[in-house]
């Protein structure tokens, strides 16, 4: 198995979207990707579908997502009625075997909730089955839903996830691994199979803690930022101490990459009438549980403005948006969070045309290897 913090990986372009080569100089490739929840769509005459319609239909958004030319698909676990998405592994095995480019991965996997070693079987599968094109991004788990469903005890929330994400360290690294800790039983040279043919590239998700940014670096893990509320600006500094943690840890250059809701219509006017509705009333079920503010149209206007975190509106209006917040951010990926509950199949599938038939050309017109410093312009930390 070829290490994870291998510099360079050989390009599958019969295979594989976005290439995973990292050049010399420690530049990134730009990547546009698109995740969901496993959104509970609707139909416009019979209200919500059901699980199983919804869990098909997002197999079908990602086989369209591959026809108009995105990157990535990510599918994030979530466990309640308005996100059944238990087994994203399963669905994204679906979408593997009916296309060919397009890479596939996590968005997120709830590592903490879960048996490392399963989740690295999981994806390794998948990995297998893709043709080397499956990706793995990890979580400590904003919405701690499968905490109490699989017997896990929030008092341990960070325990959990630095004991695990440890341990898929070092399953990555290949060979068999001997590891003990508190959260499972020990391993002593134990061989998990199925070996990968190629590297399982693997991303901390972070959506505001220092701490996770750190432990990124630290086992050599690319970065994704979680932005769904504020200022995107405010996280320029995660991104820093990101790039300054992996000299001082003496870990290769890793990409860091922007996770961000959305949705793209015809026109600015149109996105809001289709997505603002449905904005609202999740967010409001989530203020429920877990605090959030309830947002009134105006606070809604300033998020989907120039300085907030949704982007929703026309094509060009998306487009300039992440163009201008990659930069910004000093990132090289961003994924459009597609979806809400009670959205459409139709005004989904119509949103991932738009998106991979004009935001991601419109962004990569405006894109320069340029607008970012490289590692190589950047002072080196010693370990």
């Amino acid at each position: 198995m070829q290490p994870d913090d291998s510099l360079s990986l050989e390009s599958r372009p019969d295979r594989v979207g976005a290439p995973l080569v990292v050049a010399a100089d420690g530049a990134f490739p730009l990547v546009l990707g698109l995740d969901t929840f496993g959104d509970r769509t609707s139909h416009e005459l019979a209200g919500l579908d059901s699980h199983a319609r919804t869990i098909r239909n997002v197999v079908e958004q990602g086989v369209l997502a591959e026809e108009v030319g995105i990157d990535f698909f990510g599918i994030g676990e979530h466990h309640t009625d308005e996100f059944p998405m238990p087994a994203a592994d399963l669905v994204l095995s679906a979408i593997a075997a009916r296309t060919t480019r397009i890479r596939l991965g996590s968005a997120v996997t709830v590592l903490s909730s879960d048996d490392p070693v399963r989740v690295f079987q999981r994806f390794s599968t998948l990995n297998a089955i893709s043709g080397g094109r499956a990706e793995v991004i990890l979580g400590r788990g904003s919405s701690v839903d499968s905490f109490p469903l699989f017997g896990y005890d929030l008092a341990d929330y960070e325990r959990l996830f630095e004991e695990k994400a440890g341990l898929f360290a070092e399953l990555l690294k290949g060979g068999p691994v001997t590891w003990q800790g508190t959260t499972r039983a020990a391993l002593r040279n134990q061989d998990v199979v199925p070996h990968t043919e190629t590297a399982l590239p693997t991303w901390i998700g972070v959506g505001g803690s220092p701490e996770s940014v750190l432990r990124a670096a630290r086992y050599g893990f690319s970065l994704m930022l979680a932005i769904i509320g504020g200022p995107p600006a405010r996280f320029a500094p995660f991104s820093r101490l990101f790039r300054e943690a992996l000299a001082q840890y003496g870990q290769p250059s890793r990409p860091v990459g922007v996770h961000a809701p959305g949705h793209v219509a015809a026109t600015d006017e149109q996105a809001v009438e289709e997505f603002w509705p449905r904005w609202l009333e999740t967010i409001r079920r989530l203020s429920e549980e877990r605090g959030f503010r309830v947002p009134t149209r105006e606070t809604f206007m300033r998020d989907i403005g120039p300085d907030g975190a949704l982007y929703v509106g026309s094509p060009e209006t998306v487009a300039n948006k992440i163009v201008t917040n990659l930069t910004a951010l000093d990132a090289t990926r961003f994924d459009l969070k597609l979806g809400l509950p009670g959205l459409s199949q139709r005004s989904a599938m119509a949103s991932i045309e738009l998106y991979g038939n004009q935001v991601i050309p419109r962004v990569r017109d405006a894109w320069t290897p340029s607008m970012l410093d490289t590692q190589a312009d950047r002072p080196v930390h010693q370990a």
